[in-house]
Formats: C-alpha cells, structure tokens, sequence
C-alpha cells in the first residue's frame, strides 16, 4: 500500500489534449449481458435513440467498443487503487485523517485501475441538444463516502464537483462533445450505489430527462454479485433528500413538457367556470336595478 502525498492525491496534471480526444460510431451497438469492468477506460453518458433519452455506459475495453444498461455493470475498484490521505489541509475535503487509506480512481489512467469518466459525445445527442447536459447526483448508499473532484494542471487547489456527505442533488453542468475524467475517492471498501440523473433541453425546446444507478463495488473482498443485486428505498428528487440517501431508480428518459398540458387544461377549465358566473351574476344585477320589483 503506497504511502499517498498530496502530489500523489492530486495526481498529475490533466493529460495532454489528445489522452480525451475520441469520436464515437455512431454505430455502436448496445451489449446485452452482465459485465465486470475492472480495468480499461469507461464513461457514463447520455443517449439518445428513437426519441427515448437513457444513461449508457460506454465500454472501451471491448473490441469493438460498446455501450451498456448501467443495470448490467459493475464497476469494480480493486485493491490496487488503495493511496493514503495526504497530511495537507488541501484534502480536507476527504474527509478522513492523514494516512488513511482510501480507494482512489485518479484523473489521469493507471492501467491496473478502472478509468472512470463521462461524455457528452454520442452523434445522436450532440445533434439533439442545444448546448450541453447538467449531470446530478441524486444520491449514493454505501459503507463510506464518495468524493469527485478535478486537479487542475497549474496545481491549484482541488475542484470538489460531487460529494457524498453533502445535501443533495448537487448538478454538474457538461457542455456538448465533452470527453472528461475526474479523481474518484471511496473512502471505504464495499458495495456502493451512485444515483445519477441526466437532463438537458433539446434544441426544439423540449426538456429531457434520464436516470440510472452505478454499481459500484469497491476492494478485491467485495463480491460482485452483492453490488449487482444490491437496492435501497430511496426518496424521491427534489423532496429534501439528504447526505446518504439515493433516489430511485430509472428507465428511459421522459419528457417534461407534456406533465404541464394536463394542469393547464385544468386552469383553463377553472377559470372559463369562473367568468360564466361572473357574467350571469352581472346580468342579474343589472336587471334589478332596471326593474326593482324582480327578486332577489
């Protein structure tokens, strides 16, 4: 187990352009099956086919690359990810004392860990969408805490883009054709699961949305088969989740515009009601005044 510095944290400076410079076929089938991807490259992203959103799991390490049902992965972060918290208050936000030793999925690849990442680059969404897709952390269940974050090239300090132990959903904003990896932190081995939802407005207007579950099972002693039968009762978005507690999961995405034509159809019905009484009381008040002697 290696002793962790704060350089070795932080890892190194993001890869020259051309590590994260792909192009996706727009081809690419979707593979069916259960997968353990414990190595190699793979990034979580959006899709778009047939007018139905979904979150996809890009798989590079099989030849061809594929895309796969997030319920049919597990992503597994073995023991030789295993660093130590450096003594540097810049870490801090690990939220564990100085050499502890935490699971890290670093920014820039080690080839015997899981290179975790996210794109914005499957032809059918970039053609879809106006600008770019905001990525939320809904929620995450496990034995300890989980932290994102991004190491700038200058060594300036740690950009926190998720964490476990804050309130959620936090948003992530990702612009389109956006190939990125981050330093992921598991502060325990275990079973993990990262609720995670994808929205974005399409370029006729429209509002579209998709969420999923990552598995992800963290040290060689967690057994996979846990983190593919592994649930939890989760609450639902936008209702004061808290720190811990993941949003349920999903399907395809829906489209938000047709929630509000059934309220408006109901307003519109409430307030044509209300101007026919108000007409009907005005005509009978003016015939009053014109004959007092019609009743009341």
């Amino acid at each position: 187990m290696a002793a962790l510095t704060a350089a070795t944290l932080a890892l190194a400076p993001t890869p020259a352009p051309d590590g994260l410079t792909q192009t996706l076929d727009p081809n690419q089938s979707v593979a069916g099956g259960r997968a353990v991807l414990e190595t190699g490259h793979v990034d979580v992203g959006p899709r778009y086919r047939d007018g139905q959103w979904t979150i996809q799991i890009h798989d590079d390490t099989a030849v061809p690359p594929v895309w796969r049902r997030p319920s049919d992965v597990v992503l597994r972060v073995r023991d030789a990810a295993v660093e130590r918290v450096p003594d540097d208050p810049a870490y801090a936000f690990v939220g564990q004392p100085p050499g502890t030793p935490v699971h890290v999925v670093p920014q820039t690849q080690n080839q015997d860990v899981v290179w975790i990442g996210w794109n914005t680059q499957d032809p059918a969404v970039m053609e879809a969408i106006s600008r770019g897709v905001t990525m939320h952390l809904l929620g995450v269940k496990g034995p300890g805490s989980v932290v994102v974050y991004l190491q700038s090239g200058n060594l300036g300090p740690p950009q926190v883009l998720w964490d476990s132990t804050k309130p959620f959903p936090q948003p992530l904003w990702v612009e389109t054709n956006t190939h990125t990896h981050a330093n992921w932190i598991f502060t325990r081995p275990g079973v993990y699961l990262a609720a995670v939802e994808i929205t974005a407005e399409l370029v006729d207007g429209r509002q579209v949305s998709g969420r999923d579950t990552l598995r992800i099972a963290v040290g060689d002693s967690t057994p996979v088969d846990d983190a593919f039968t592994a649930s939890y009762t989760a609450s639902p978005p936008g209702a004061g989740a808290t720190p811990g507690a993941a949003a349920p999961e999903a399907g395809p995405g829906s489209d938000r515009s047709a929630v509000a034509v059934p309220v408006l159809a109901a307003a519109a019905v409430l307030l044509a009601a209300a101007l026919v009484w108000v007409l009907v009381r005005g005509a009978r008040a003016r015939r009053r005044a014109l004959d007092p002697g019609e009743p009341r």
